[in-house]
């Protein structure tokens, strides 16, 4: 049997813009429509999605350079990063997920990655837009009008957002 490579779009814009936000929004209503939504968040922090006296961050902590932690609802598995190794690199991440039970992967940040991205703008960031536009941008979800050729969205429209991601899906099959 053969692996469907998953579709990796991102969800690019400044700190502050509201990237969380728009995604809580959008990954329920695409869920709605039957599409299985993976998603990679970058981070700029030092990241610990274990809790401190719990066995398995005593356990990691101990050394351990992958662990998986599991329950009957869900599991995770955390794996360690030297410094050394250099910049993420987000297709071997995508390639971490299991690609029989999903039909997309949406990307939080990772703004200089070569996939396709939805750019979210807003002026009040105080940050230019030319930041953000790269040739990998497919359109610009703003809540404002952009003098761009670039398809415009309503950030604050999750649901047109959603319709837009869902065609460029489709088109992605």
């Amino acid at each position: 049997m053969k692996l469907k490579n998953l579709p990796l779009l991102g969800i690019t814009a400044y700190s502050g813009t509201g990237k969380t936000t728009l995604l809580k929004e959008i990954i329920p209503l695409l869920k709605q429509q039957h599409i299985r939504v993976g998603l990679i968040k970058h981070t700029h922090h030092d990241m610990d999605v274990d809790k401190p006296g719990k066995d398995s961050y005593e356990l990691r902590k101990a050394g351990a350079d992958q662990t998986l932690v599991a329950s009957q609802k869900r599991w995770a598995l955390i794996t360690e990063t030297p410094d050394h190794e250099g910049e993420l690199d987000l297709h071997y991440m995508a390639s971490r997920f299991d690609p029989s039970s999903l039909d997309l992967i949406l990307v939080e940040g990772f703004k200089h990655e070569t996939i396709d991205k939805i750019a979210l703008f807003r002026s009040e960031v105080g940050k230019p837009l030319e930041g953000l536009i790269d040739q990998y941008v497919i359109a610009i979800a703003s809540n404002q009008i952009i003098n761009t050729s670039l398809p415009q969205l309503d950030i604050n429209n999750p649901q047109q957002v959603t319709d837009y991601i869902v065609s460029w899906w489709q088109k992605s099959q």
